[in-house]
């Protein structure tokens, strides 16, 4: 008893020593299970004074309040009860005349900033009303109560993951230039920026991202002593919310690279006419019981196509979360392997929803390439398979999408004609290919399409219990501003109108 014991430690000591996360091997403890002592421990350990709140405010990106811990009861009393901010400079939905908040540490996000000359310790953290309560219309809560809706009204349990894209610019000249819009999976010299892209998948992993690999991708051009060059990194799946923190945590990493290298990283929907915009995929995995259950005897299970349906259903007035600035309706174009018209399909990238390839069959690959190799291909069988949702871009308010897909979700499992939809929307092959995509709904050409068609379908948001209200109107009311829904005109009738909506909106996000 003692031996197996003490090999089973072993094993955890290895598996923890392996970890690129400097707390996760000190504290021999994955993040899940931080305590407020544990970082207080790893602080007093490391010699670290320097504490960083991180939290995103309304433009998505991540504020910071520093503190400089003069003593362990000022660490201790910062941990347990957090700090006040101003929430109306935050969230424009916030009045000026009530718009104190907390901002209260969530200890499993802690990280150590890679980027600091000195030691400093970075924590995100959720935003608390002045009762003391988690503030309702926050991003992060509203993701928070969409997946406690999505457990509490089916009995399973949703894993996410996100698909980050983003373009390189440079005016960095090369003996070796890229293909044009041939940039898929290139390898330096070709690919410029291989190099940058793997220093990010290092910070990224060792601030707490889980990384299942990085890439380039197909978009790459120049325009006058201009290089564009795009790179895709994509996550494992995961809890909503921590799928959510990586992509934050991701986006402020790859910036403070191009900012040391003197470069421009931009994860906007569309850089160029006629060039790859920049997508921000969601895939997801439906588990019962801790099995993955999108697949079913080698098929799209029942369960998984209701809730296609309902994504599908909703998948108009989605856009108002994940599409959210005018460019991001010039990425929505055919022929550009991005989404135009609602339907879905197997290995179709040209889908709104497609089931990638998943190690669903049963031949032993590995064995073949490798002969003699012993290798216990069913256990895998199924285990990786996701569906994905391609529409969102590198605006996406991302805690809202992930939380509408959610609500879609359970608006799919309990529609009562979801299977017969699911069947009717079924595309095979490239939709462009076939005469039937005339019969199905387009999604969205603009903002303020997008509003309309989220406006048409708020009671299922609302009602969920998810979305509060006021989150609903104010994304309506936003999206409604621009103003744009003649901008596919407008950029026809000006070619530089596209290039003044390309740099206002370069940095979304």
């Amino acid at each position: 008893m003692t031996l197996a014991l003490n090999f089973k430690e072993s094993i955890m000591e290895e598996h923890f020593d392996f970890s690129p996360n400097p707390l996760v091997k000190f504290l021999k403890k994955e993040p899940e299970n931080f305590t407020r002592e544990d970082i207080i421990n790893y602080m007093s350990a490391n010699n670290v004074r320097l504490l960083n709140f991180r939290y995103p405010g309304e433009d998505g990106r991540l504020k910071t309040l520093n503190f400089a811990i003069h003593s362990l009861d000022h660490l201790r009393r910062i941990l347990t009860f957090g700090e006040r901010v101003d929430g109306s400079s935050l969230f424009s939905f916030m009045e000026t005349g009530s718009s104190d908040l907390y901002v209260v540490p969530r200890y499993h996000t802690a990280f150590l900033n890679p980027f600091s000359d000195m030691p400093s310790l970075e924590i995100l953290c959720s935003f608390f009303d002045h009762t003391g309560n988690l503030l309702e219309p926050s991003p992060e809560n509203i993701l928070r109560k969409a997946s406690r809706y999505f457990t509490q009204s089916t009995g399973l349990e949703m894993k996410m993951l996100g698909e980050l894209e983003y373009y390189v610019n440079s005016s960095t000249a090369s003996i070796f230039p890229a293909t044009d819009q041939k940039g898929y999976h290139e390898s330096q010299p070709f690919a410029k920026f291989e190099w940058m892209r793997k220093e990010a998948l290092r910070l990224i992993a060792e601030c707490g991202g889980q990384i299942k690999y990085g890439h380039s991708e197909v978009g790459n051009f120049t325009r006058g002593d201009e290089s564009f060059e795009q790179h895709e990194i994509e996550f494992l799946p995961t809890r909503p919310d921590i799928a959510a923190d990586q992509i934050l945590i991701a986006k402020w990493i790859l910036r403070m690279l191009a900012e040391e290298l003197g470069v421009e990283i931009s994860f906007a929907p569309k850089i160029s006419t006629g060039k790859a915009g920049n997508g921000l995929h969601f895939h997801m995995m439906v588990l019962k019981e801790g099995q993955n259950i999108v697949m079913e005897d080698e098929q799209v299970s029942p369960a998984t196509r209701k809730i296609i349906a309902g994504i599908l259903d909703l998948a108009d007035a989605l856009t108002a979360f994940g599409n959210t600035v005018p460019t991001s309706y010039l990425r929505l174009v055919p022929n550009q392997e991005a989404p135009t018209y609602i339907c879905w399909g197997e290995r179709n990238r040209s889908a709104l929803v497609r089931i990638p390839l998943g190690w669903s069959g049963s031949k032993d690959m590995a064995g073949v390439v490798n002969p003699g190799m012993q290798n216990d291909n069913h256990a895998t069988i199924n285990n990786l398979q996701t569906f994905e949702f391609r529409v969102p871009d590198g605006s996406a308010n991302i805690h809202l999408t992930m939380a509408g897909l959610l609500v879609a979700a359970v608006h799919g499992l309990t529609m009562p004609d979801a299977l017969e939809k699911a069947e009717a929307l079924y595309v095979k092959g490239n939709i462009f290919h076939t005469s039937d995509f005339k019969n199905l709904n387009q999604l969205p050409s603009s903002c303020f399409e997008s509003a309309q068609r989220l406006d048409s379908k708020r009671d299922i948001f609302i009602g969920s219990g998810v979305f509060p209200r006021m989150i609903i109107t104010h994304t309506i009311d936003k999206l409604k501003n621009y103003n744009d829904i003649n901008i596919r005109e407008e950029i026809s009738a000006d070619k530089n109108k596209e290039r003044e909506l390309v740099i206002k909106y370069i940095h979304c996000q």
